[in-house]
């Protein structure tokens, strides 16, 4: 390993022996249980007695053979310190400087856990936190029965009956790994399911919108909905968290909506999940259509205006909707002109199909607002 290998003697005095150092202390940051341990490497690494002077006023010196120093310490001045005999090496302050950020970071961070225990749902908070130590996380690997050597995929699932949502997803990946639990009024779930993100969108959303169909007016349905992260390493797995709750705001149970949205597939539109639900709620396009859906018969023709959107055409809009083409035209009509939009116009059909699209994620995000606030948990994981 680098750490029992690397040692200043081989090393130059050029940009690419500071970045070893620098790469050298980054590892034992994540590795090092305690400060002897990180003291101890330093020596090594320095060929020479190495200290430091922790917070609580202990000192820690190690030889370069891994000996405790015995011996007075250096008076009052610096927290750590090289005891050479010969020349200083022409980075040695580096090595000083990084030995100091690993000793004060190690202090900052919270202890190993020992109450890690197999089908724990803690298992999943560990893997999904970027606070936790890293010796934890590599255990919560092991007793979660994750493969270390294959990626993961992490899903953010908003369901009134979690359980049959979950059914679902395990039914969707037959044969594979499946970890689940609560975070923020939320659940997690992690899955090594090797497929590709358009096909498990795709599966997931037909299995949940067969499953519970969509409610009789917008805002009235409480999931299914699922996010879905890219796969990654297992020890990346909160990026994956924080993609498939970012995925979520798009997630919705109108007819025209998605059950299930991949974070890889958005694109730009992922832009749209920075937009504070305030902003959405109060858009002017999204206020028009919502005075016009007040009414059952605007409703009706903002069902119309989304069907419109998504099939692109009167008669495959009327094909579909199982009317009369002149019943969709009559219909769209009363919607330009409740919102001054002309729907043979490219740009306003993009305008009108972006507002369909930002009314579903403010009445989705209102909904998961209130589920994650419920929960104090939301904050202890990353993203």
């Amino acid at each position: 390993m680098e750490h029992e290998e690397l040692r200043m003697s081989g090393l130059g005095s050029g940009p690419e022996a500071m970045m070893r150092i620098v790469s050298y202390f980054d590892g034992l940051g994540e590795t090092a249980a305690d400060p002897d341990t990180v003291v101890r490497h330093a020596a090594a690494l320095a060929e020479c007695g190495a200290g430091a002077r922790l917070a609580s006023g202990t000192v820690v010196r190690y030889g370069p053979l891994g000996d405790p120093l015995e011996g007075e310490a250096p008076g009052p001045g610096p927290d750590v310190w090289l005891e050479r005999t010969g020349p200083a090496h022409p980075l040695d302050q580096v090595l000083l400087d990084r030995l100091q950020h690993t000793l004060r970071m190690l202090g900052v961070r919270p202890p190993a856990r020992s109450d890690l225990h197999l089908g724990d749902p803690a298992l999943v908070e560990v893997l999904l936190s970027d606070d936790e130590h890293r010796t934890d996380r590599v255990r919560a690997v092991e007793l979660a029965g994750l493969d270390p050597g294959k990626d993961v995929r992490v899903l953010a699932l908003y369901a009134d009956r979690v359980g049959p949502a979950l059914e679902l997803i395990e039914w969707i990946c037959p044969g594979r790994l499946v970890r689940s639990a609560p975070i923020g009024g939320l659940t997690a779930v992690l899955t090594q399911t090797p497929v590709e993100d358009r096909w498990l969108c795709d599966a997931l959303h037909t299995a949940m919108a067969d499953a519970v169909p969509a409610p009789p007016r917008p805002g009235s349905g409480r999931g299914p909905w699922v996010g879905i992260g890219e796969r990654v390493s297992v020890y990346a797995a909160p990026t994956s968290w924080a993609q498939a709750r970012r995925a979520l705001r798009f997630a919705s149970s109108t007819v025209y909506g998605r059950r299930a949205v991949a974070f890889g597939g958005l694109g730009p539109l992922d832009l749209l999940a920075d937009v504070p639900l305030g902003r959405l709620l109060g858009a002017r396009g999204i206020s028009r259509i919502n005075a016009l859906a007040a009414t059952a018969a605007g409703a009706q023709d903002v069902d119309t205006l989304e069907a419109f959107c998504v099939y692109g055409s009167l008669r495959r809009t009327a094909t579909e909707l199982h009317v009369h083409h002149s019943t969709v035209a009559s219909r769209l009509a009363r919607v330009e002109a409740e919102t001054d939009w002309d729907l043979g116009d490219s740009i306003d059909r993009f305008v009108a199909t972006l507002a369909l699209m930002l009314r579903r994620m403010a009445l989705s995000s209102a909904e998961l607002a209130a589920a994650e606030g419920a929960d104090g948990r939301t904050g202890r994981t990353s993203g």
